[in-house]
């Protein structure tokens, strides 16, 4: 087994599935494809972090996001519990945000992860789980 090395990037290509959805097996699939879409970014097996962690959740959708933003967050900090972090009690920071079409906005300094996000096929969410809960902020 090994510590999981922060950040952690990756991408989850779809539509994010709303904590208010109706079916909860649309629910549990969404967190599987969060689970799994992680997997790739992950060593195998790892030991999950006991550490603080904040989360950065950029949603590109295809159009205009029906719903609320606030409403993506919950589905993935679950799936991510028990699998990058031992309980989402540990996420000191989460950042979101959403990127509609015509919304023009210019990473400086993407990583690869987000570079591959910006250039991939929409609908997607691009998640970062990081250690540094202050990054950005100073």
């Amino acid at each position: 087994m090994v510590e999981i090395v922060f950040p952690v990037e990756f991408i989850v290509k779809g539509t994010p599935v709303s904590l208010q959805a109706k079916r909860a097996a649309s629910r549990d699939e969404w967190k599987q494809r969060v689970r799994t879409a992680s997997s790739g970014a992950l060593p195998s097996p790892h030991f999950v972090s006991d550490e603080k962690v904040a989360v950065t959740l950029f949603y590109f959708p295809v159009e205009r996001m029906k719903g609320d933003i606030d409403n993506i967050v919950k589905p993935v900090l679950d799936a991510l519990s028990r699998h990058v972090y031992a309980d989402d009690e540990q996420v000191e920071r989460v950042v979101v945000q959403k990127f509609e079409p015509g919304s023009v906005f210019t990473f400086t300094q993407p990583s690869v992860q987000l570079a591959e996000a910006l250039d991939s096929a929409k609908p997607l969410l691009y998640i970062k789980v990081s250690n540094d809960f202050f990054e950005e902020i100073y």
